[in-house]
């Protein structure tokens, strides 16, 4: 359709939440989408240039917290499969690029509708089940943060297209945002259903096709959110989902000549090998490729003399164990003043004891089982290599059990050396490593805790006196992207704290704002003189 308007989107608003409280309609029907899902055994294809592509291997997909459960098999591609995605992207891409602005944005308008609306209930329990989400975690990620990008993202784009040059007499100045030349890779993490679905979607909405890799324990609920895609009516190679493994995927797409960017999320070895291997590669490409990476965090507290004993505990329970531990901003170090620390400390072991790790399913349980084995073996290794620590003393949690799921309890520390292992490393499970400083050493804590760790994604004090915010504030500038005052450093928002940090956490581009559109976009300006010169002579040579 050639339209003579200019059309406005919708205002977006962030999706509200639901609590999922006892006796509750959301309730009711989470539980009734849970017993459907678990009572199928799926067959899930990859998609290719709008084919489902089945393949003779089948990989089993489980809960993690029910391993004699199957949720049911996944293809699982190799080279030529991959290279049948990079080729449908390329197909698809000159159509969807010349597609208007406002026809792009109505798919992922549409799709965000089905999923806050006959699909809601659905989309938490894929997650639930197949991420060991508890269902609030899954409510706010699934759902509402998934949503959030989708309507969101629409109306960054309308605001990207409306940045326009100022124009002199005579002149007409006009700025063109292309999508990039050539195709994007997605490469998504387990943790986050949403960003599974912002990754692929954020460039797709500029005009860009995408080949998509999920993490093979988050392929479960990948094929809900390409379902969508479909039903929203994305058209076919726009966006390609594939299942490989990781080196098949990357010698493939980093060795196109056409490969024009990446959007990751993931560990922070991984970010920075991709990187290398693009920069070894750089003379091949067409353009020199965008590199959007979140990759992870060593996130902290800082405890200020005058905090809410009570608002800190209730933070480290929240911040370091929802989703047992499994979030890039989970609280993972703490830095308690010694007049505050047995009060706070009592009150989070007391917590702690109220929770035991059991299925997602049951919805009292706050904490269920981490995403696979091999994550359940570092954690354990994490844990086992700080028990043996001379300077570090279990105060709870540190077992174990991989029998029936891979359940790991809340596990925290208390350490004498602010420099030890898990103050300084990313465990992404459920431990919490404790420093005690003296509180007149407030200010040289402070500039341990930002020299300490080479991540530096979230972090949060607690204060009430203004003085000590504002200090923490500025000499912890640098070490978060995302700085939360008197609240624990989980939980962004859309459009209220656009989600990145820098260091080793990442390039910072800031998903859920207008900052990460723009990496998808390749401005063109246009200059249209409306009466030419028609004398090669300047008035100065006179």
């Amino acid at each position: 359709m050639n339209a003579d308007a200019r059309f406005s989107v919708p205002l977006p608003k962030n999706e509200p939440v639901f609590d999922y409280a006892p006796k509750s309609e959301g309730r009711k029907a989470l539980k009734a989408a849970v017993k459907k899902l678990r009572s199928q055994a799926v067959e899930i294809p990859m998609f290719i240039g709008g084919e489902e592509v089945y393949t003779e291997e089948r990989r089993v997909m489980r809960p993690p917290h029910d391993l004699k459960h199957t949720l049911g098999r996944h293809a699982f591609g190799h080279e030529k499969h991959v290279v049948a995605a990079v080729e449908a992207a390329l197909k698809a891409k000159k159509a969807w690029e010349n597609t208007p602005w406002y026809e792009r944005a109505a798919v992922f308008l549409k799709a965000a509708e089905i999923i806050a609306g006959p699909r809601r209930f659905e989309f938490n329990a894929a997650t639930l089940l197949a991420q060991s989400k508890t269902p609030f975690q899954s409510e706010i990620d699934a759902v509402c943060e998934l949503v959030d990008f989708f309507r969101f993202n629409v109306a960054y784009a309308q605001q990207i297209y409306e940045q326009q040059p100022a124009s002199a007499a005579g002149v007409w100045n006009r700025l063109d945002h292309r999508p990039l030349e050539g195709f994007v890779f997605a490469l998504t993490p387990f943790n986050f259903t949403s960003i599974a679905g912002n990754l692929p979607s954020a460039p797709a909405l500029m005009g860009n096709t995408v080949v998509w890799k999920p993490a093979d324990s988050q392929i479960y609920s990948a094929w809900k959110i390409m379902e969508i895609f479909r039903e929203a009516g994305l058209p076919d190679g726009v966006v390609n989902l594939v299942y490989a493994d990781g080196p098949t995927v990357g010698s493939v797409v980093f060795d196109s000549p056409d490969f024009a960017g990446l959007h990751f999320t993931g560990s922070t070895a991984v970010f920075r090998h991709l990187w290398r291997t693009i920069g070894e590669n750089i003379q091949k490409y067409k353009s020199y490729p965008r590199i959007v990476g979140e990759t992870g965090g060593k996130d902290f507290v800082f405890v200020h003399p005058s905090a809410d004993v009570q608002a800190v505990a209730v933070a480290l329970m929240r911040g370091a164990f929802e989703f047992q531990g499994q979030k890039c901003s989970a609280a993972s170090r703490a830095y308690l003043p010694q007049s505050l620390a047995d009060d706070i400390i009592d009150k989070l072991l007391g917590f702690c004891k109220e929770v035991k790790p059991g299925p997602a399913e049951e919805f009292s349980n706050f904490f269920t089982a981490v995403i696979d084995e091999r994550a359940f073996d570092k954690i354990v290794g994490y844990i086992e290599a700080v028990k043996k620590e001379n300077t570090a003393t279990l105060l709870c949690g540190g077992n174990y059990d991989k029998s029936e799921g891979f359940f790991i309890e809340p596990t925290v520390f208390l350490t004498a050396d602010p420099q030890s292992l898990t103050m300084r490393e990313e465990v992404f499970g459920p431990v919490l490593t404790v420093y005690v400083y003296p509180d007149d050493q407030w200010r040289q804590t402070l500039e341990l805790c930002d020299a300490t760790s080479p991540y530096a994604l979230t972090g949060a004090v607690f204060a009430r006196d203004r003085a000590a915010i504002i200090e923490a504030t500025d000499v912890l500038r640098h070490a978060a992207g995302n700085f939360y005052i008197n609240d624990k450093p989980t939980g962004a928002v859309v459009n209220q704290q656009p989600f990145g940090g820098g260091r080793a956490s990442g390039t910072n581009d800031k998903a859920g704002s207008m900052l990460n559109l723009l990496r998808w976009v390749s401005p063109r300006t246009i200059k249209e003189t409306f009466v030419p010169a028609q004398d090669w002579r300047y008035p100065f040579m006179g």
